[in-house]
């Protein structure tokens, strides 16, 4: 039980910042877009990640510099990107400002999340290389890695389906135009991060 709360714990504590994939799944909870397929996407991916860090992948991953930096330039462009994009629809508005309107795809959606994910490296280092090297001092490791994955079921479901209580709120297209605008700037933040200090 100790190691299962250890790992709730650590997992809520890397799990809350805000960055580019909590933003994309708050997004999709206010459009209500495949909230369930977005939120089971990276339930699954974080159970993939913490499993393979607590089992031993972060030290690999921590002896595979290469990668992490491929990992790096690639999240920088990607979130580039998207940010730009972002910023495109704060400058002219939303044409999806009512739930359901103008949806994306389920596959185009899970693109860009399977994008902001695995091409993030700091779900990387959170996920594989601080939760494994945090498990190392539990030897239940089937209960810190349950813990760790129940904070993010929890965690990314709330987000998902939570975000429509602040619905009312984003019925104003300027709501939209404002929280396009913060995405475009945590995404752009991060993709800076990425670049200046790796």
């Amino acid at each position: 039980m100790n190691a299962y709360l250890a790992g709730l714990a650590a997992s809520l504590s890397l799990i809350v910042a805000i960055g580019a994939q909590n933003a994309f799944v708050l997004k999709q909870g206010l459009m209500r877009r495949h909230v369930l397929a977005t939120c089971a996407f990276c339930a699954v991916s974080d159970a993939v990640l913490i499993s393979a860090g607590v089992l031993g992948a972060g030290a690999i991953a921590a002896q595979a510099p290469g990668f992490l930096a491929a990992m790096r330039w690639g999240g920088a462009a990607f979130l580039l990107i998207y940010g730009a994009r972002a910023f495109a629809a704060a400058w002219r508005g939303s044409a999806a400002l009512r739930a359901g309107e103008g949806a994306a795809g389920l596959w185009a959606t899970l693109a860009v999340l399977a994008a902001l994910t695995w091409l993030n490296p700091h779900v990387w280092l959170d996920t594989v290389v601080l939760l494994g090297a945090i498990s190392a001092r539990w030897e239940d490791k089937g209960g810190f890695i349950a813990g760790a994955v129940t904070a993010s079921i929890l965690f990314f479901f709330a987000l998902g389906y939570g975000a429509r209580w602040l619905s009312p709120l984003f019925a104003r297209p300027v709501a939209w135009r404002v929280l396009d605008l913060l995405v475009g700037l945590v995404m752009w933040s991060i993709a800076l991060g990425l670049m200046v200090h790796g």
